[in-house]
């Protein structure tokens, strides 16, 4: 009854977590949710405002599928005064979210049995997306050593002349790693040697630490624009994870064909979101940086405190909101009728022990890792550090 493209996908491993997690909430538990993949901060007010106009005004109906005119247009205007990018408002699509402009540029660029590279620790939906395309992932690892961050030489390693894709995503999730101006470049180089599509996920690229300057991959030359995809979206900087709304840039080509995907299956992103997505792009953006100051902060406690722990090894991250630090030395270990074995198996003690939910590195094709997310307050973030190290403790 189900077909075989459908079969070869996983779930969702963030996804399936959140829902334990609101489960066990609605059940009434005392749970501090270190797992969530969004901000706890609300949508800023004037965003909010402008959806209520939009609906007041019955802006409600279908726009074109690649989105309105007006927001497509000051999509143009942000990645042209930010990341020093030229794209008509043909070359933009506006998605039901980012992983939406994702999941069409991967379906639109890899046919079956072409390789992509993937560089691992990786985002949960980029090896799914690829099966489903029935490309073959390639994965590359990154460890702590280089902050997890792929070395050029694996790279070069892994393409073939069967590579079509390279997925990057700069500042990353799970780890927070970032690739400066000159890795970049450095990337780049294979790239237009080996004549290969890269799709680069930039949502979290407002959220940098540390007076980090953000270099968008496509802005490199314009050969390399060329044979990128770039997503981005509002869901991080924004904190409007619930309006399910992010975009693509890239040769009309290929936004025309990521089009005539999304035709057949959202048809458009919502009218509603996207009026609210222009007031978040056109008005003053204090409130992203006051977001990423407050995330900065709880950066630096979440990493102080953990480092704290005996038995974990964690490297501080440069961007995102998330934490992965090394678990390995609690393999093996048990306490009454839990016993470690794997990343999941910490993760599920966690839960039950803790009351402290973390999301397994296993989902993320990184065995020996948790991730956690400081998108949480500092009261909350404090708590759940005291239980998990508490639990940590009484493995034996």
């Amino acid at each position: 009854m189900i077909s075989n493209r459908l079969k070869s996908i996983d779930l969702s491993t963030t996804m399936e977590i959140a829902a334990k997690a609101i489960e066990l909430k609605s059940a009434g538990v005392d749970l501090i949710d270190l797992s969530v993949g969004e901000p706890d901060f609300p949508t800023p007010q004037h965003i909010k405002e402008a959806a209520k106009n939009a609906l007041d005004n019955n802006c409600t109906k279908y726009t074109k599928n690649k989105g309105t005119n007006e927001l497509r247009t000051a999509i143009a205007a942000k990645l042209e005064r930010e990341n020093n990018l030229h794209y008509t408002t043909e070359q933009i699509i506006v998605s039901t979210g980012a992983k939406q402009a994702l999941f069409n540029a991967v379906q639109t660029i890899v046919d079956k049995g072409e390789e992509v590279i993937i560089p691992t620790p990786s985002y949960v939906s980029y090896i799914q997306m690829v099966k489903f395309a029935e490309g073959k992932v390639i994965k590359v690892d990154a460890d702590e050593t280089n902050r997890f961050k792929i070395h050029v030489n694996s790279l070069k390693k892994a393409i073939t002349k069967n590579t079509k894709l390279l997925l990057l995503c700069n500042p990353c999730n799970p780890t927070g790693a970032f690739y400066d101006k000159d890795e970049l470049k450095e990337i780049a180089r294979l790239v237009l040697e080996n004549n290969i599509f890269v799709i680069c996920d930039e949502i979290y690229e407002k959220l940098l630490y540390d007076r980090i300057e953000f270099c968008s991959f496509a802005s490199l030359n314009e050969d390399i624009k060329k044979q990128t995809v770039v997503v981005n979206g509002f869901s991080k900087a924004y904190s409007m994870t619930g309006w399910r709304i992010g975009y693509a840039a890239a040769e009309q080509n290929i936004i025309d064909n990521m089009a005539k995907l999304q035709s057949h299956s959202t048809s458009c992103a919502s009218s509603v979101s996207q009026a609210a997505a222009l007031a978040a792009l056109t008005s003053l953006q204090d409130s992203v940086e006051e977001m990423r100051i407050g995330f900065e902060y709880r950066r630096n406690f979440a990493f102080d405190s953990l480092t704290q722990i005996k038995g974990l090894s964690v490297v501080k991250p440069s961007g995102a909101f998330y934490i992965f630090p090394n678990v390995k030395s609690f393999f093996g270990k048990s306490f009454q009728n839990y016993a470690v074995k794997n990343s999941h198996d910490l993760a599920l003690y966690l839960l039950n022990e803790a009351k402290v939910t973390v999301v397994p590195g296993s989902g993320f094709k990184c065995e020996g890792y948790i991730r956690l997310s400081f998108a949480n307050s500092i009261e909350n973030l404090n708590e759940g550090v005291l239980r998990i190290a508490k639990a940590l403790n009484k493995l034996k």
